[in-house]
């Protein structure tokens, strides 16, 4: 599916350049130097992640384009469904896979894989432009977004916000974005994490901010790239999480500032795709060699130098 995203990140790739992009993040591996490995990848799993995993392949495709790289965006639980059942090579993730549920099915399989953090997102939290209301709080959004909330108007949250009825815009339950505001904000303690269910539903963060940007009184919450690509049409509302309002930006989740809301992203690569299959271990290579470019051009927030050590760190120990 074609993305409204590729109009800004694609730009931006051919303005910034490939030789800008080796130059800036490095690497000697074999396989970045590119043209010596052809054949297929598969990819899918979070839509949050998409763009980076997309943008990455549109990069790899001018140093080498016999590597045709398939990234599709089924969500974080579909892709790790795909994944431990050995149907695609690579799964991106908005969530650490689930150790109870999802780990089991994979090691039942024979699936080994290894995780790599890519970038950091602001969870953020949108609203129709011309609403009056600029902060929630945690509480307010926990309150707001809690299984069996009977919250439908907006001064139900703080008499002086306006009267105005909430429509609500969320990702469904195969979402690593739900999972997260579900387990992470809403009820970490619940043995069954869940949000409320009355509210208009979407795996494609596009539908998502039509939504909110075509209703009045209208919110929603997805990953910041796509706040970003549409902050003409939105606005996003700062989070006071007990120290004031903050806004999400790249400086405030890299700061610890943004929370409860910044989050890690991954992919995870199937070890036996990256050591026996040329074209995983180019793509895999370059993504995560280029990685602070490919972030910057998707508009992620790029890794801090310690973190992406430990990515670097986690690559090579693929290969023993």
């Amino acid at each position: 599916m074609k993305r409204s995203y590729r109009r800004a990140i694609l730009p931006g790739i051919v303005a910034l350049g490939l030789g800008l992009a080796l130059t800036a993040c490095g690497g000697d591996s074999e396989g970045s130097e590119g043209g010596g490995a052809s054949g297929s990848v598969s990819v899918d799993g979070s839509s949050t992640v998409f763009p980076m995993s997309d943008a990455a392949y549109e990069l790899l495709a001018e140093e080498n384009p016999d590597i045709k790289v398939t990234v599709g965006e089924s969500g974080t639980g579909g892709g790790f469904e795909k994944f431990c059942a050995d149907q695609i090579d690579i799964s991106d993730a908005s969530r650490p896979i689930d150790e109870e549920d999802e780990v089991p099915v994979c090691k039942e399989a024979g699936v080994e894989y290894t995780e790599l953090q890519v970038a950091t997102d602001a969870l953020t939290v949108v609203v129709h432009p011309d609403l009056d209301v600029d902060c929630l709080t945690v509480e307010q959004l926990v309150e707001l977004w809690a299984p069996g909330s009977k919250i439908t108007n907006w001064n139900q949250l703080d008499p002086s916000f306006p009267d105005e009825e909430i429509t609500l815009f969320g990702p469904g339950t195969d979402s690593g974005t739900y999972d997260y505001m579900a387990s992470e904000i809403v009820d970490p303690d619940a043995d069954e994490p869940a949000t409320r269910d009355d509210y208009e539903s979407s795996e494609d963060d596009n539908v998502l901010v039509q939504g909110v940007a075509g209703t009045d009184g209208g919110t929603g919450y997805f990953g910041y790239t796509y706040y970003e690509e549409n902050a003409d049409t939105l606005k996003a509302l700062a989070i006071d999480s007990g120290n004031g309002c903050v806004e999400p930006s790249a400086e405030t989740a890299q700061a610890g500032e943004y929370t409860p809301l910044a989050r890690p992203l991954f992919i995870y690569v199937k070890n036996a795709a990256y050591n026996d299959n040329e074209a995983v271990k180019e793509y895999v290579d370059f993504y995560i060699e280029n990685l602070a470019v490919i972030a910057e051009v998707g508009k992620f927030i790029p890794l801090s130098d310690e973190l992406y050590s430990e990515t670097q760190a986690n690559l090579e120990g693929i290969s023993g």
